[in-house]
C-alpha cells in the first residue's frame, strides 16, 4: 500500500497529522471522509502520483493524527480549524499554491479551505458533498431519514455509546472491498475511543459552527474563486436528494462548476479508483 510514498508524523502549530506523500509534480492535497483515514486513497493516490506530488493527510480528529481535547470544542473541530491545518501543511512541505480534492466530510474542509485561502487553492474538487449551509436549508423528511446520522453524531454522549458498543457491526467495511491493509487501518481508528469522539466532533462542529460560516460567506457575496469540479457517486443518494448537483453549487462558485457521477457507492476511491483517478486527473491536468 503507497508503494514509494513517505509516511510521517508532522507537527503543526495547532495539530498534529499523521501524513503519506509521494509522486513528483505540482501539489494535490487529497482530504478523505468518514468513518475514514488517508488509507482510503490507497488505490487512487498511486495513479494519480504518476502526475502529482500527491499529500494524504488523517484530518485532525481522525486515524492517527491528534484530536481536540473537548470534542464539544466546535471552534477546534471546526472546518475552519481544519482547513488551516492544511495551509499549514502545505507551507511545511513547501507549497505555495496546490491543488485539492476532497471526498465526504473531507470535502467540507477542501471547501472552507478555498474559501479562506482562495490565493493557495489552484483548483477545487468535491466528491460526494454539497455546502453543509445547503444541506440544511434543503432538509425534507427525506433528508432527515436517508441523513439521519447528522443530527445523531450531533448529540453529546449517546453517540459514543452507541458505536463504541460494537464498532465494527455500526460502520461496517469489508476487507475485500477495502484491501487488507487499508481495512487494517480503518479498524484501529474506528475502534479507538479517541477516534470516534474525534469523528464525532467534526459532525458537531458542522451543526454548530460550520454552517454558520458558509451564511457569513454567502451574506457578504464570498465565492469561489478557484476552478471546481464536482464528483458525485452514482449509486448513492447525493443525485436523488439534490437532483442537478452542479446546480446546488453553482451559486457558491464564480466560474462555471463543472462535474459528473461516478458509477460506485459512496466510498468512490475505494470502489472506482480507476474512474475516479481519471476524473481528478483530467480535471487538475487541464489547462
Amino acid at each position: 500500500m503507497f508503494d514509494t510514498f513517505k509516511l510521517e508524523m508532522i507537527d503543526l502549530k495547532e495539530a498534529t497529522l499523521r501524513v503519506r506523500y509521494g509522486g513528483s509534480g505540482p501539489p494535490l492535497l487529497l482530504l478523505h471522509g468518514h468513518p475514514r483515514t488517508h488509507t482510503t486513497w490507497h488505490r487512487v493516490a498511486p495513479i494519480v502520483a504518476r502526475h502529482f506530488t500527491v499529500i494524504c493527510p488523517d484530518l485532525r480528529g481522525f486515524g492517527q493524527s491528534s484530536k481536540p481535547g473537548d470534542p464539544n470544542d466546535h471552534e477546534a473541530s471546526s472546518k475552519r480549524a481544519k482547513a488551516g491545518d492544511c495551509v499549514a501543511l502545505m507551507d511545511h512541505l513547501g507549497f505555495d499554491t496546490f491543488h485539492l480534492a476532497g471526498h465526504d466530510r473531507g470535502s467540507y474542509t477542501a471547501f472552507r479551505t478555498a474559501m479562506d485561502y482562495p490565493h493557495r487553492v489552484e483548483k477545487l474538487a468535491i466528491m460526494d458533498g454539497v455546502p453543509i449551509l445547503e444541506a440544511l436549508e434543503r432538509c425534507r423528511s427525506k433528508f432527515a431519514t436517508r441523513w439521519w446520522h447528522w443530527f445523531f453524531y450531533a448529540q453529546p454522549g449517546k453517540p459514543e455509546q452507541a458505536i463504541l458498543a460494537d464498532p465494527a457491526a455500526w460502520y461496517g467495511g469489508n476487507e475485500e472491498q477495502m484491501g487488507a491493509e487499508n481495512f487494517k487501518d480503518f479498524q484501529d481508528a474506528i475502534h479507538d475511543p479517541e477516534t470516534i469522539k474525534g469523528m464525532l466532533g467534526d459532525y458537531r462542529a458542522g451543526m454548530f459552527i460550520d454552517h454558520l460560516h458558509d451564511c457569513q460567506d454567502r451574506a457578504a457575496g464570498k465565492k469561489l474563486g478557484c476552478p471546481l469540479h464536482v464528483l458525485w457517486s452514482q449509486l448513492d443518494d447525493l443525485g436523488e436528494l439534490y437532483g442537478n448537483v452542479l446546480a446546488v453549487w453553482q451559486p457558491w462558485a464564480k466560474l462555471p462548476a463543472t462535474g459528473r457521477p461516478i458509477n460506485s457507492g459512496h466510498h468512490m476511491g475505494e470502489e472506482a479508483p480507476e474512474e475516479v483517478a481519471a476524473a481528478l486527473l483530467e480535471f487538475f491536468k487541464a489547462r
